[in-house]
């Protein structure tokens, strides 16, 4: 690669592509056919639960699963960009940054520069430049057409590999299988085997299962997450397992102790090793990319970013309100903060519980 550079360094230099929007002049205007030969939309965002957020690696929000199904619909990939304010989604729109904003614009802050579609109560204020008039055309096409069918188009739909679909489900199972006999669930032999190679308690690993799946090794949430370990779609193939065997207990155990290692890896600088369990869970629930957000904002703030109760719990709280993720330390945004919160508590208290009672 670096041969390849230094060759295209010593050569002519070629003259930038009108569909180079790295470009420092702009020699077009991106309508949509620009977008469709570009093969990439680029789309103008805030951060937030309506609109766009990230949760365990994946990205979710409704306005950003219907701009994708816009996207796919005119044969192009799809590109995010995140801005603090509406004011500047627009500027950076009006300055040939991104072709649509998809965030429900206000009535008094709309600009006399762009369009603003409409569709149901869903889609009440997308904004397209006036200067992509094929665009605006085609958008509110598409919006019409679907009208009726946004609430499907914006709801997760999980599918394996092999073509299956799965809709959100969890079986509860008691959380100690049988006292008598020191067994918290079937898949005991999975937690003894992976916490020793965490170097872990297996019993920690049994409590974050049961909060996870509650032992259903065929549980689905309304997130897409999948499993006894519940790992998200892009996280399994992360940590080599095939889709086709997600629900796999053994599968899925093993690919959730590979991202256990991971995220011990990316903590390491916290040498207590408690504090470091309470991290580790704490990423696994969120993404490891919001639990440092959160880690920059108590020091900021003048807590410990390597304590967890009483210092960062407290920032990751805070994570859903506007005031905290538009900081510039922040540079996951938003996310339900209080879930991550729990489940940290729950499972801390239940491996506690768990100790006490079980002693095999």
């Amino acid at each position: 690669m670096i041969v390849a550079a230094l060759l295209c360094s010593c050569g002519s230099k070629r003259s930038p592509s009108p569909f180079d929007r790295s470009a420092k002049e702009q020699l077009v205007w991106f309508d949509l056919p620009e977008i469709q030969e570009n093969g990439e939309l680029i789309v103008l965002t805030e951060y937030g639960p309506d609109t766009y957020f990230e949760w365990r690696g994946e990205h979710f929000g409704r306005q950003y699963m219907l701009a994708d199904a816009y996207a796919r619909s005119i044969g192009t990939s799809m590109r995010v960009e995140v801005g603090r304010t509406v004011e500047e989604l627009q500027k950076r729109m009006a300055t040939g940054d991104g072709d649509i904003i998809i965030y429900n614009v206000p009535d008094s802050l709309r600009s006399e520069e762009n369009v603003y579609l409409k569709g149901d109560t869903i889609i009440e204020g997308w904004a397209v430049s006036k200067r992509s008039p094929e665009l605006a055309a085609n958008l509110q096409a598409w919006i019409e057409e679907n009208n009726q069918n946004l609430v499907a188009l914006s709801t997760l739909q999980i599918r394996t590999s092999n073509g299956r679909r799965y809709t959100p489900r969890r079986k509860v199972a008691a959380p100690i299988r049988n006292l008598a006999r020191g067994e918290i669930s079937v898949h005991d032999h999975l937690f003894k085997r992976y916490g020793r190679s965490l170097g872990w308690d297996w019993k920690l690993l049994a409590a974050q299962a049961y909060q996870e799946s509650a032992f259903d090794h065929e549980a689905v949430s309304f997130m897409g997450a999948m499993g006894l370990m519940q790992l998200m779609p892009s996280t399994a193939r992360s940590v080599g397992v095939r889709m086709d065997h997600v629900f796999v207990p053994e599968h899925n155990v093993r690919g959730a102790a590979r991202l256990i290692s991971l995220l011990k890896e990316h903590y390491s600088d916290i040498h207590n090793e408690s504090e470091r369990i309470n991290f580790v869970l704490a990423a696994y629930n969120a993404g490891a990319g919001h639990v440092d957000d959160a880690r920059r904002l108590a020091k900021k703030y003048g807590k410990d970013p390597n304590r967890w109760l009483g210092n960062v719990d407290g920032f990751v709280l805070r994570m859903a309100q506007p005031r905290f993720y538009n900081q510039p330390e922040v540079q996951h945004g938003y996310f339900r903060g209080q879930e991550t919160h729990d489940y940290v508590n729950s499972i801390r208290s239940r491996w506690e519980e768990y100790r006490r009672k079980v002693k095999s």
